[in-house]
This record gives C-alpha cells, sequence and structure tokens, in this order.
C-alpha cells in the first residue's frame, strides 16, 4: 500500500544464502529423480535408501537456510486491539511481499522449490508401482498353461501317466515356457481313484488318479514340495501336500484344498489329460491364480 508505513525494514538477503538455498533445493530435486530411475532399474535397495535419504536431507538443509537466512527475524511488540481479520490479512500479505523484496532470486528459488517438491513427491509415488501392474492388468489373468500343452520333467522330457506309481510325486514343467515363471511349475501326484473327492466341476481332471497341483504355495510363494502319503496303518494322517516353510498343508484328493497352516485358499489344480501316446497335457487353465494373495491369508 501506497503512503503506508513498512512492516519490515528494508534489507537485502545474503548472497550465500541464496546460492545455498538453490543448491540444496536442485541437489534434493537431483537425488529423487536419481531415486525413480534406480528404481525403474531394479538397483540394490541401498542405493535406494540413500538417495531418498539425501533428497530429505537436502530438503531440510534448505529449510533450515531459508528460515534463518532468508526469512527477515523481527520481532516487535503492541498493544493488543480489537479483532480486525481482514487487518490481519492484509498485513500478513504485505509482511510476504515485503520479506520477498529483498531475495534477488526469488523466481529461480520458487521454479526450483517446485522441481524439488515434484520430484521428491514422485519418488515416494514411484514404489507404489510394485502394488500391482496398474496400466497392464491383463498380465494377472495370463497363465503358462493352456489347453494341450505337455508337461515336461526334470530333463525336458514329455511326462508319461506310467512313469506315475501311486503314492508319488514328480515335478513338471510347462512345455516352451521359462521355468522361471511362477505359474510355468507343478507338481503332480497320483492316488487311488477311488480316494479322490474332488469337486463336481472338476470331473475328468484326474486320469487314472493322476492330480496336477502349482507348486506355489498360496500363503507366502514357496515350493511346496513334501508329499505325505500313508502306507500302512489305516489310523495315520491321509495324503497331503506340505509346504515347508510354513507348513501350510493341502489335500489333494480334494482339489488342493487347505486342511493345515496359514495358507488361506485351495493349491490352484491343472485340469490333465492323458494323450494317445500316453502322456500328459494341459486340458484347460488352472483352477485359479498361481501364487500367494494377502488378502486371502488367515489370521490368528
Amino acid at each position: 500500500m501506497r503512503g503506508a508505513p513498512r512492516l519490515l525494514p528494508r534489507r537485502q538477503a545474503p548472497r550465500w544464502a541464496e546460492l545455498a538455498v538453490l543448491w540444496a533445493l536442485l541437489l534434493a530435486a537431483a537425488a529423487a529423480a536419481a531415486f525413480i530411475a534406480v528404481y525403474a532399474l531394479g538397483a540394490d535397495t541401498q542405493w535406494l535408501g540413500l538417495l531418498l535419504g539425501l533428497a530429505f536431507a537436502l530438503l531440510a538443509v534448505g529449510s533450515v537456510v531459508t528460515g534463518k537466512a532468508l526469512v527477515p527475524q523481527e520481532q516487535k511488540e503492541e498493544e493488543r486491539r480489537s479483532l480486525d481479520h481482514d487487518m490481519d490479512d492484509l498485513d500478513i500479505a504485505v509482511y510476504v511481499q515485503e520479506a520477498d523484496e529483498g531475495i534477488t532470486r526469488s523466481r529461480l528459488l520458487k521454479s526450483a522449490a517446485g522441481a524439488a517438491g515434484l520430484t521428491v513427491v514422485g519418488a515416494l509415488l514411484v514404489p507404489l508401482a510394485s502394488c500391482g501392474p496398474f496400466l497392464d492388468v491383463e498380465q494377472l489373468r495370463r497363465m503358462a498353461w493352456r489347453r494341450g500343452r505337455r508337461l515336461l520333467d526334470d530333463a525336458g522330457r514329455p511326462l508319461r501317466a506310467d512313469e506315475i506309481a501311486v503314492g508319488a510325486m514328480v515335478p513338471a514343467f510347462a512345455e516352451g515356457v521359462d521355468r522361471k515363471r511362477l505359474d510355468a511349475s507343478l507338481i503332480v501326484v497320483r492316488l487311488h481313484e477311488a480316494d479322490l473327492r474332488l469337486p463336481r466341476q472338476r470331473e475328468g481332471w484326474a486320469p487314472h488318479g493322476i492330480l496336477a497341483f502349482s507348486k506355489i504355495c498360496t500363503h507366502a510363494g514357496c515350493a511346496v514340495s513334501m508329499f505325505r502319503y500313508p502306507l500302512f496303518s489305516p489310523k495315520v494322517p491321509k495324503p497331503a501336500l506340505v509346504c515347508p516353510c510354513h507348513y501350510s498343508t493341502f489335500d489333494p484328493a480334494r482339489g488342493g484344498k487347505v486342511i493345515f497352516g496359514p495358507a488361506g485358499r485351495p493349491l490352484p489344480q491343472l485340469p490333465v489329460t492323458v494323450d494317445e501316446r500316453g502322456e500328459l497335457r494341459a486340458a484347460g487353465r488352472m483352477s485359479g491364480p498361481v501364487g500367494p494373495s494377502w488378502w486371502g491369508v488367515q489370521e490368528g
């Protein structure tokens, strides 16, 4: 306001303080941008922690220098008068305007602050992409198995039905699919057909008592590698697939149903068929998604 007394004495911000704040903000933006790049490249988490911590430290340095050297430090006392919010708001606006007058690089500092703020927020939001494929959700529905795909053994040979004895468990893999894929590996077991208690919609999924299940436990993603099969006493527990990590136990006779442990849903089953050469082939897709699902884990 022209003619109105100044609220703050005229002052010039120290050049070193302006440069210090500017460099702190620019370096903070660079560290946050480097965090995003390193995260996208899948680098070591120690670098991620170092870069994010450096970005926050530089922001803190810029804030401290701004508060101590750029913002005027003025203390005044006056008698209390009647509250006039409009006048108070005007005083604050004038105060901010006058405080900004002594900073020669005001626009540059604001731009640097905006860049640092955006990149740091971006660095905090980027890891959320790991929670799921936001842009390509179709990959959640893709499976290694389709009708007619053969089951291969460890040596890459077609798995034959007559090679699997009752009470045996053998590993299997999808033909033509990278074995590193979680849904490409199976465990194949054989039970007496009279012992099967599969759901009605799975009739024909287990020819000659041969059942195929995902090897990935639905609790924490460990490999289900143990097959309990009683041979003598009828009082021992019935056949079961067991994960050695947390002892989630699944009943193969009832389609991989959970009978013990923390797993929250059944082990996915693959329908299989035996072709004219006696080789095992997939008869369709798995009964459910492969791998753990945090929303299905039982509590307590």
